[in-house]
């Protein structure tokens, strides 16, 4: 996978750095955490995703402020941006309204996004137009269509589990235990059968610390490796255990695919063995998702004015458990789930399948140079 890291999360901090207004790489993190938290934390793209109405208290548990008991705090996000903007117009000469300076910061935390996903795509050659964009994190939802607008694509994905993705993932890894020993000894028949016992050893501490964690003995498999090298260098290639010829002919054969030569005659030497102990997970099989009988058409939790294409509109909020397979959502709407929140912007429109995941596709092309 190529994997590149940008910090444009929803707790990046906003801030005017004298003449021009900043997002991140800084975070608020989760203390003190984005200034509706209630701990004295500042701006942060969850702040402008409040100031915005995209995100609203009356949607979020009351555990905020000294006793974990408040709600977001949406005055005093507003009372921030006001400052903020008086700042901005101190500095700049340029009158801004906290609106349009909250929606100001999220285009740039959009263009971060979307500037990462170009690095290991367009910049690769990879036209990503044609392809789907999965969304996932607690904030993800909340930028998904803008940020597949700024790359020109027309769907996004939206697992069931998207705001805790990551930790869903983890729970369906393997279990993995490392027990690696220095050796420093020529590769040889002898060399080899001495380690055995090491090898052995190794195993066992391994094999019982994956069978600690909870994984059943017959799902756990032990993988045995080395490390070559050429004496007097520091350039080792990993190799699975096998006999001497094997392992002396595998090594030949990485090291000239790597180096493009051979040193003949120079001796083989093992720096470290590895024992891996690999409890294998239960497998994540999607089933057809089992959905409560609905009576009547969807009808959302309440209607609420979100700030979009330069103004205010009236969007409705839905409750994503309230969604059956087939049902539509046109934007501007906003799904609401216990953990997550998906935007449905202008022009895109919401479908839920059979898996209960939400497909977001855009409906109406993108007018050019049309704001979010």
């Amino acid at each position: 996978l190529q994997i590149h890291t940008v910090a444009a999360g929803g707790g990046s901090i906003c801030r005017l750095d004298g003449t021009r207004l900043r997002v991140g790489p800084e975070s608020a993190g989760a203390v003190p955490g984005p200034a509706a938290y209630r701990g004295g934390g500042p701006l942060t793209v969850t702040d402008c995703n409040v100031m915005l109405g995209r995100l609203r208290p009356e949607y979020f548990p009351r555990i905020f402020g000294e006793h974990g008991d408040l709600p977001l705090d949406a005055g005093g996000v507003a009372a921030r941006f006001a400052e903020l903007a008086e700042a901005v117009l101190a500095a700049t000469d340029e009158a801004t309204g906290a609106a349009e300076l909250a929606l100001g910061f999220l285009r740039i935390a959009v263009d971060n996004m979307a500037n990462a996903v170009r690095k290991i795509s367009v910049q690769r050659g990879y036209d990503v137009s044609g392809y789907t964009l999965t969304s996932f994190g607690g904030a993800g939802g909340q930028h998904a269509c803008l940020v597949a607008d700024a790359l020109n694509m027309s769907a996004v994905f939206v697992h069931p589990q998207a705001g805790v993705l990551s930790a869903y993932g983890i729970g369906l890894a393997d279990v993995r235990v490392i027990r690696p020993m220095a050796v420093e000894a020529r590769l040889e028949e002898s060399t080899v059968e001495r380690l055995a016992a090491d090898y052995s050893r190794l195993a066992a501490i391994a094999h019982g610390e994956v069978l600690d964690q909870g994984v059943p003995a017959d799902r756990i498999r032990i993988e045995q490796r080395l490390a070559v090298k050429y004496e007097g260098t520091d350039s080792p290639l990993e190799l699975t255990l096998d006999s001497v010829a094997a392992m002396r002919a595998g090594f030949e054969r990485q090291y000239r695919a790597g180096f493009g030569f051979l040193m003949p005659g120079r001796a083989l030497v093992i720096e470290s063995i590895t024992v891996e102990a690999i409890g294998a997970a239960g497998h994540g099989t999607e089933a057809a998702h089992s959905f409560a009988e609905r009576r009547g058409a969807l009808t959302p939790l309440a209607v609420h004015p979100i700030y979009c294409d330069g103004g205010w509109r009236e969007a409705p909020f839905y409750e994503r458990d309230e969604l059956r397979p087939g049902d539509g959502i046109d934007g501007p709407a906003v799904i609401r789930e216990a953990n997550a929140t998906t935007v449905v912007e202008p022009g895109w429109r919401a479908t839920l399948t059979p898996l209960n995941h939400l497909i977001l596709r855009r409906e109406q092309p993108r007018e050019h140079g049309r704001e979010p």
